[in-house]
């Protein structure tokens, strides 16, 4: 396409291309297959854990990354009761949640938070990772986190992933 301006006695040509060589390719929802990921939290850091299964979940470990789409796996995190935090953080750290109501500030630690549901501090961790939104909440429906070393996805075959080897500092030392 050429648009044609001329301005006093000078005429200049624009040349507009849509080349698709050019264009950013995005990925169709057609061709989008997830696979499945399993990971043994047993020792593991929190915050580190997190950082992992939450760029498996948005899909950053694949070469075909969109962000506006949901084109990430499925995590299977089985363990998680035996999570780990760093220095003081799991008696002396605090999570805030408001009811609605003038005054309805609760706080709760996570040694409290593990007693009740042992997998809510991973799942807070990789959902404060995620952007806010209804993508997001699409997102965090791929995490799936059990208690024992046994889940009901054995199905899927998920490849399993050592956090220890990808870095050592991923796995408590006491």
């Amino acid at each position: 396409m050429i648009l044609i301006k001329k301005y006093n006695n000078l005429t200049i040509y624009i040349f507009i291309s849509i080349n698709p060589a050019f264009m950013t390719k995005f990925i169709k929802k057609d061709d989008i297959d997830s696979k499945w990921f399993e990971i043994d939290a047993k020792n593991a850091v929190v915050g580190r854990l997190a950082t992992i299964v939450s760029k498996i979940i948005r899909g950053k470990n694949k070469n075909t990354y969109t962000p506006h789409m949901d084109h990430g796996d499925f995590v299977v995190v089985k363990n998680v009761d035996q999570i780990k935090f760093t220095g003081n953080k799991f008696k002396n750290k605090k999570y805030y949640r408001h009811t609605g109501y003038p005054g309805g500030i609760k706080e709760i630690t996570p040694e409290r938070l593990h007693k009740i549901k042992p997998g809510e501090t991973l799942k807070l961790a990789v959902k404060r990772m995620l952007p806010s939104g209804p993508l997001a909440k699409k997102q965090l429906t791929k995490l799936k986190i059990y208690s024992g070393s046994n889940h009901p996805h054995e199905a899927q075959n998920p490849q399993l992933i050592d956090i220890n080897k990808l870095n050592k500092k991923n796995i408590a030392k006491n």
